[in-house]
């Protein structure tokens, strides 16, 4: 895992990056929760979709948002923040001229961001979205959502409640053929406190098969 600095739109973003072992290695950007609650690329939740990318071949990113650790510029509650997403994301894509698949994650804030990004970037294949704050931020811009991905949050979360999410997702329509799965950690708070494992299992459960089935549908067995 490299430390970088990337030339932003608000100045350098300070980034980590692990180079996945092949030439089209899939690539993944992983987001971090919101910069006013003390949100960081170094948050537990964060460095676990690091790592389980990083383990399944990827090269895979992840950033302060501006203003956070030694990333430049202010929080712009949300607009200056997809712009820094949308900005990593173009420098992953000239380390990797040919990814084979482009995913992105996030959690919390981070995950409305990610989602944000997945409706204006039609090169995203899927997503994982960990806990998106639904009853602080509207979810109805995924219409229709481009992509299949996941959405997972904790059903003892008091800041992402699972039923503001159901209530949020039935105002989304996806682009035929693309399904937004909802899975649910039991006994899991916002925080995932001694549930990460719990989380990173089940979203490695889905991003395996998921890849299982885009390799089959790239070789033509589907």
């Amino acid at each position: 895992m490299a430390e970088i600095i990337i030339p932003g739109p608000a100045g350098r973003i300070e980034a980590r990056y692990t180079e996945g072992p092949e030439e089209n290695s899939p690539i993944a950007l992983v987001l971090h929760t919101h910069p006013k609650a003390g949100g960081t690329m170094q948050d537990p939740v964060t460095i676990s979709l690091y790592n389980l990318f990083e383990s399944r071949g990827f090269s895979v990113m992840r950033f302060n948002f501006r203003g956070v650790g030694r990333s430049q510029g202010q929080f712009e509650s949300g607009v200056g923040e997809l712009s820094d997403a949308a900005y990593v994301l173009d420098y992953m894509e000239s380390l990797t001229e040919t990814p084979r698949y482009c995913w992105v994650a996030g959690y919390s804030f981070g995950a409305w961001i990610c989602l944000q990004l997945l409706m204006r970037r039609p090169e995203i294949d899927g997503f994982l979205a960990v806990s998106p704050p639904a009853n602080h931020y509207d979810l109805s811009f995924l219409a229709p959502c481009p992509a299949s991905g996941l959405i997972v949050s904790g059903d003892n979360d008091k800041i992402a409640s699972p039923q503001d999410i159901e209530r949020a997702l039935t105002k989304v329509r996806v682009q035929k053929g693309e399904v937004i799965s909802r899975d649910v950690v039991p006994g899991a708070n916002h925080f995932y406190q001694n549930k990460l494992d719990d989380l990173t299992e089940l979203c490695a459960k889905y991003l395996d098969n998921s890849l299982m089935k885009a390799e089959r549908e790239r070789l033509g067995e589907i």
